[in-house]
């Protein structure tokens, strides 16, 4: 009997201003539905995905996980149900989320079912600093919950009660199905809500009870405002860990990680530097201010930046450096290599050692395709250099400053590919003074 996350995402974020479905704005480089999925497929053997009509994108953020579609958009009550003829027969528990609730953790879910396990009906609650207009949960002296008021039809002392609903909640499939098909719509919106379960889980004789969670990671994201909220804590507790694990932040607040970036011990970020998604750093690694990285693996021992950017494809080797206004793309820099200043190097290998000097350039596209470059171990290439692909620079060759390489350059030889220079006597200012 597999239990189920029933995550809701047809949302389309009317308040958000955008053409993108609300669960795909991103918190620290990755979707909000794709947070929430990855927690719940900890505590929870599957997940189904409700998406509205004409959400492609959606659909393909969340495979391979099932999904169904709720064509008219009634109220959290109406999606859920979308999914009864999927789970109805599975006998397990199903869970329904919310993909605009993704900060929800891993820790509160494996309690929100161990609850249910005790329980016909569990929900999760919270208590924040300001209740304001959330629904209250009125519990009885056992502590289980009795009911939920909406807060403008509480009384003072209901109102005045700080457990309030979080809307989440997780009963056996059967049973939740067949309460989502009592509820009705006679309210100001007209809508089918999903929380009304609740009170006729009690007028059934069913215990249901509440998981206290706190309200940073149960909190709705409706809003630019809130999506900027949610992401300001999301980086807070990462700048956190990266600093429990070893890693020293010289201005924490500035620095952005994305969801899946690995620091080792010993590293040190300088300020306003920025991790896209996919970035390994290990142990040692000095990244510089204002670098930007993003699907890169710098090896111990790196030095990046200032001002460097590494794309995706990109392994910094042991020791290598990466100077101002460097960028790398699906490039390998070997051990001890350097790269120190104003260059581009696009689909390239460069071996152990070898020198980039000062705005050489991978020339790796040619309108149609790209071309790789490989720079042997030892190499040294002169500033203002063009390499264009594909070439291959031998061990230990020179490129001459100012060359513009078409032909592949042997071991130990050194290639000079640049105009002869040529003095005209008496041809310049004539004696006039420089400005």
């Amino acid at each position: 009997m597999p239990s189920t996350a029933l995550i809701l995402a047809a949302g389309l974020g009317t308040r958000m201003r955008s053409r993108l479905p609300k669960a795909m704005h991103p918190i620290a480089g990755r979707p909000m539905v794709q947070h929430l999925l990855a927690s719940a497929l900890q505590v929870f053997d599957q997940a189904v995905v409700v998406v509205g009509p004409d959400m492609p994108g959606l659909e393909r953020a969340v495979a391979p996980n099932a999904t169904v579609v709720q064509a008219d958009r009634l109220g959290t009550g109406h999606a859920a149900l979308q999914a009864a003829a999927l789970l109805e027969a599975s006998g397990g528990d199903v869970a329904v989320l919310y993909a605009d609730n993704p900060l929800i953790t891993v820790g509160t879910l494996r309690r929100l079912v161990a609850a249910r396990a005790e329980a016909g009906l569990a929900l999760v609650a919270m208590r924040p600093a300001n209740p304001g207009a959330y629904g209250r949960v009125i519990t009885n002296a056992a502590g289980d919950v009795e009911r939920i008021v909406e807060w403008a039809d509480a009384t003072e002392e209901e109102r005045a009660v700080g457990l309030c609903n979080a809307g989440v909640v997780c009963a056996p499939a059967a049973e939740l199905f067949a309460l989502l098909r009592q509820v009705r719509n006679d309210n100001a919106k007209g809508e089918y809500y999903l929380t009304d379960v609740v009170a006729l889980a009690v007028a059934a004789g069913k215990r249901v009870v509440a998981v206290e969670s706190p309200e940073a990671e149960l909190r709705g994201i409706n809003s630019r405002a809130e999506l900027a909220g949610a992401e300001a804590e999301t980086q807070q507790a990462m700048r956190a860990a990266a600093m429990a694990g070893g890693a020293t932040l010289i201005q924490p607040e500035s620095v952005i990680f994305a969801f899946d970036t690995v620091t080792g011990q010993d590293v040190t970020i300088g300020p306003n530097v920025v991790f896209g998604p996919g970035v390994t750093v290990e142990d040692g690694v000095e990244i510089r201010a204002f670098s930007h990285l993003e699907g890169c693996v710098v090896k111990s021992g790196a030095i990046i930046g200032p001002f460097a950017r590494l794309r995706p494809g990109t392994v910094v080797e042991n020791d290598a450096h990466v100077g101002n206004f460097v960028e790398l793309k699906a490039a390998v820099l070997g051990r001890g290599a350097k790269a120190n200043h104003l260059s581009y190097l696009g689909d390239a290998e460069i071996g152990a050692g070898a020198n980039i000097g000062a705005g050489t350039i991978t020339c790796n596209y040619d309108g149609v395709n790209k071309h790789r470059t490989v720079i042997g171990q030892g190499a040294f290439i002169g500033s203002d250099t063009a390499l264009v692909a594909p070439v291959t620079i031998g061990d230990r060759a020179l490129v001459a400053a100012g060359s513009v390489v078409v032909e592949d350059v042997p071991a130990d030889a050194m290639a000079l590919a640049r105009g002869r220079q040529v003095n005209k006597p008496g041809r310049g200012f004539k004696g006039k003074p420089a400005r």
